[in-house]
């Protein structure tokens, strides 16, 4: 029976790795690799934080320029019938 030395554990073990990443290759998945380019969930939730702070006052100064154009649009209403009263 033959022995395996050193060497041959090496060549056993980089044909494994080569192989182990064929296969990852192959279909697709996932590794530590891809992960480390993701977010932190702290860094996810603090952006996700000030995202839905600026969605929040775009609302918010919506609601606002939204009663101020009703506004505006039932003055020139007036003015408009105004003029059309005194001009007949």
């Amino acid at each position: 029976m033959a022995t395996l030395d050193g060497n041959d554990l090496k060549a056993i073990q980089d044909l494994i790795e080569v192989t182990v990443d064929e296969v990852i290759e192959k279909r697709g998945l996932v590794t530590k690799e891809d992960l480390s380019l993701l977010p932190t969930k702290d860094e996810f939730f603090g952006k996700m934080d000030e995202v839905i702070g600026e969605l929040k006052a775009n609302r918010e100064e919506q609601a606002v320029l939204g009663h101020q154009v009703s506004d505006h649009g039932d003055r020139l209403e007036k003015l408009e019938s105004d003029q059309n009263a005194s001009s007949n």
